[in-house]
């Protein structure tokens, strides 16, 4: 009898031991195989939600993200609600940002995302885990969940926790939190697939714009002849014009026209000079190509080739949004309708503790541009931030064109202020 109940004692000890060999992990083990399994993968496809709460209401979108070795993606942004596509493409051409249903191309020289984490990308994920020496490590079912660090570039962004397939270390969920615990980006994984079967096309510019090749736009490239350059980065923030040297140059009666109806909208040819000199880094091509001598070509928005500026009185064409958040010691100093790069727009500028500007334009040409400056990603779009002294973020969103710029606000605060802006201005 006793031979019996060890006999039954030993088998159960056996069976615990294999049941525990073929389940739940600890971290070290856990942390291992990740390694592996980033370095041996060839490919991913990936879809889910990714619900935002940096602004009054949450946003959602959905995401699908694509990976093939060695440095190809493409994640594609979707809000149904607004009828909103937007997708980031890397490929031997470089980075671009593409709204297919409004004909614009946005190519950066950028390494993104290498030295940029994005939370939809397992590689950044993964990433955030390995370098965590004081993560935190927990079984919640089916899931290995981590707990560590988040590094973003919204240094607001604080930590994130990540749940992981036991059978696989897929992506289930990742929730990312601020400094008071406040989660303020969910992504819920649909289903995440590796070594998917991706067809080079995938990743191909002219093919995500769409197979009819009359709507593909063409990718311009600057014109080193022409001396035109932005203005953007003082005149936003110092003056109360927007309009730009070449329209001083070529309607210069019409111009002064239109500005006349703005208060304090006058300037110099002295600070139309100084304007040209910002350091703005942004390099782009809208309609003309236009450039500066001797220095990188900027965001052109100037007035297109056959067309004539648009006038103020243009400006209620489209719905002028404003940021829900404010930084402390911060309020607004006025509004007006005013006429940028020929488009009509609106500004909104900001005073106290930190001086900023808000500009918004509803660009009427197909633009095809090119930009040097740092990505940012804002969760909804991807936008573009340049300059040294004088800063400005760009970004489009369901056709409409932001610049925010400053010289006094931290990027962080710029990031914060881009992202709030989703609600549609009272007046």
């Amino acid at each position: 009898m006793r031979r019996r109940i060890s006999f039954i004692l030993v088998l159960l000890l056996c069976a615990t031991a294999v049941l525990a060999g073929c389940g739940t992990k600890d971290a070290e083990s856990v942390v291992k195989d990740l390694d592996k399994v980033v370095n041996n993968m060839g490919s991913y496809h990936g879809k889910g939600k990714m619900t935002l709460h940096t602004g009054a209401q949450p946003v959602e979108y959905q995401v699908d993200v694509s990976y093939q070795k060695p440095q190809y993606y493409r994640i594609e942004l979707t809000n149904a609600k607004k009828d909103i596509t937007q997708i980031v493409l890397r490929n031997d051409e470089g980075v671009f940002v593409l709204t297919p249903r409004l004909n614009k191309v946005f190519r950066f020289q950028s390494d993104w995302p290498a030295n940029q984490g994005q939370v939809y990308l397992y590689q950044t994920l993964i990433s955030s885990i390995l370098l965590d020496s004081s993560r935190q490590f927990a079984v919640d079912n089916d899931d290995y969940v981590f707990d560590v660090m988040a590094n973003y570039q919204n240094g607001s962004l604080a930590r994130q926790k990540i749940w992981l397939n036991k059978s696989d270390y897929a992506p289930r969920r990742v929730e990312v939190s601020d400094a008071n615990n406040a989660v303020m980006v969910e992504v819920n994984f649909d289903n995440f697939e590796f070594d998917s079967k991706l067809d080079k096309s995938v990743f191909d510019t002219q093919q995500n714009m769409g197979s009819n090749s009359s709507n593909q736009p063409t990718m311009a490239t600057p014109d080193d002849n022409s001396d035109f350059s932005d203005n953007t980065s003082n005149n936003e923030a110092n003056n109360e014009s927007a309009t730009t040297p070449e329209e001083d140059n070529s309607n210069q009666a019409d111009s002064n026209q239109a500005d006349s109806n703005q208060a304090d909208s006058n300037q110099t040819d002295s600070n139309q000079t100084d304007s040209n000199q910002s350091g703005n880094n942004a390099e782009s091509t809208s309609g003309s190509n236009n450039n500066a001598a001797g220095e990188d070509s900027e965001d052109t928005m100037g007035a297109v080739d056959g067309q004539q500026a648009a006038q103020p009185s243009d400006a209620a064409e489209f719905t002028v949004m404003e940021p829900s958040y404010f930084p402390d010691g911060v309020s607004e100093k006025d509004q007006q309708s005013i006429v940028f790069g020929g488009n009509a727009g609106y500004m909104i500028r900001y005073t106290g503790d930190y001086e900023y500007s808000l500009i918004e334009t509803q660009p009427k040409d197909v633009a095809a541009s090119q930009m040097k400056g740092m990505i940012v990603d804002l969760g909804f779009t991807i936008g573009s931030i340049s300059g040294e002294e004088q800063k400005t973020l760009t970004w489009t969103y369901n056709g409409i064109e932001y610049r925010l710029t400053s010289g006094t606000l931290p990027e962080t605060e710029m990031t914060k202020v881009a992202q709030s802006v989703q609600g549609e201005m009272t007046k």
